[in-house]
Protein backbone atom coordinates (compact mmCIF):
# COMPACT_ATOMS: atom_id res chain seq x y z
CA UNK A 1 0.00 0.00 0.00
CA UNK A 2 1.68 3.75 -0.97
CA UNK A 3 0.81 6.16 1.17
CA UNK A 4 0.02 9.56 -0.25
CA UNK A 5 1.73 12.72 1.86
CA UNK A 6 2.25 15.67 0.44
CA UNK A 7 5.97 17.80 0.10
CA UNK A 8 5.57 20.57 2.92
CA UNK A 9 7.73 23.04 0.82
CA UNK A 10 4.94 22.85 -1.64
CA UNK A 11 2.34 23.31 0.51
CA UNK A 12 3.53 26.01 2.64
CA UNK A 13 5.17 27.89 -0.45
CA UNK A 14 2.07 29.75 -0.77
CA UNK A 15 1.73 30.67 2.84
CA UNK A 16 -0.06 33.88 4.05
CA UNK A 17 2.90 35.15 5.75
CA UNK A 18 4.53 35.29 2.42
CA UNK A 19 4.09 38.57 0.69
CA UNK A 20 4.95 39.66 -2.29
CA UNK A 21 8.47 41.51 -2.93
CA UNK A 22 8.38 45.47 -3.05
CA UNK A 23 10.31 44.38 -6.87
CA UNK A 24 7.35 41.78 -7.61
CA UNK A 25 4.85 44.98 -6.75
CA UNK A 26 6.56 47.22 -9.08
CA UNK A 27 6.48 44.94 -12.05
CA UNK A 28 2.75 44.25 -11.04
CA UNK A 29 2.43 48.07 -10.97
CA UNK A 30 4.46 48.70 -14.53
CA UNK A 31 2.14 45.42 -16.38
CA UNK A 32 -1.18 46.78 -15.13
CA UNK A 33 -1.95 48.59 -18.02
CA UNK A 34 -1.43 45.75 -20.29
CA UNK A 35 -3.05 43.75 -17.60
CA UNK A 36 -6.48 46.11 -17.85
CA UNK A 37 -6.12 46.08 -21.69
CA UNK A 38 -6.60 42.67 -21.85
CA UNK A 39 -9.74 42.34 -19.18
CA UNK A 40 -11.19 44.88 -21.72
CA UNK A 41 -10.19 43.18 -24.99
CA UNK A 42 -11.98 39.58 -22.94
CA UNK A 43 -14.69 41.36 -21.83
CA UNK A 44 -15.09 42.13 -25.41
CA UNK A 45 -15.23 38.89 -26.73
CA UNK A 46 -17.11 37.69 -23.90
CA UNK A 47 -20.14 39.34 -25.11
CA UNK A 48 -19.88 37.81 -28.71
CA UNK A 49 -19.59 34.65 -27.58
CA UNK A 50 -23.50 33.52 -27.49
CA UNK A 51 -24.44 35.84 -30.45
CA UNK A 52 -23.59 36.75 -33.88
CA UNK A 53 -21.18 39.79 -33.56
CA UNK A 54 -22.80 43.03 -34.95
CA UNK A 55 -20.19 45.75 -36.19
CA UNK A 56 -20.65 46.98 -33.04
CA UNK A 57 -19.33 44.78 -31.58
CA UNK A 58 -16.45 44.05 -33.97
CA UNK A 59 -15.82 47.80 -33.60
CA UNK A 60 -15.68 47.18 -29.89
CA UNK A 61 -12.91 44.19 -30.07
CA UNK A 62 -11.17 46.18 -32.63
CA UNK A 63 -10.86 48.98 -30.38
CA UNK A 64 -9.72 46.68 -27.56
CA UNK A 65 -7.02 44.65 -29.39
CA UNK A 66 -5.25 48.14 -31.20
CA UNK A 67 -5.49 49.32 -26.43
CA UNK A 68 -4.01 46.39 -25.80
CA UNK A 69 -1.47 45.87 -28.67
CA UNK A 70 -0.69 49.65 -27.98
CA UNK A 71 -0.34 48.80 -24.05
CA UNK A 72 2.39 46.08 -25.12
CA UNK A 73 4.27 48.49 -27.20
CA UNK A 74 4.10 51.05 -24.50
CA UNK A 75 5.58 48.42 -21.80
CA UNK A 76 8.40 47.01 -24.32
CA UNK A 77 8.93 50.84 -25.00
CA UNK A 78 9.61 51.75 -21.51
CA UNK A 79 11.79 48.23 -20.71
CA UNK A 80 14.04 49.31 -23.68
CA UNK A 81 14.14 52.81 -22.23
CA UNK A 82 15.77 51.76 -19.21
CA UNK A 83 17.37 48.75 -20.29
CA UNK A 84 19.73 51.47 -22.65
CA UNK A 85 22.00 53.73 -20.67
CA UNK A 86 23.40 56.36 -21.96
CA UNK A 87 20.16 56.87 -24.17
CA UNK A 88 20.97 54.93 -27.40
CA UNK A 89 19.68 56.82 -30.54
Amino acid sequence: MKHIVTVQDAVTAFADFMEPTAAELDAIEQEMPVILADVDLLDAQILTLDRTPTELDARRIRRARRRALAARVALVNRAADTSLPGGAA
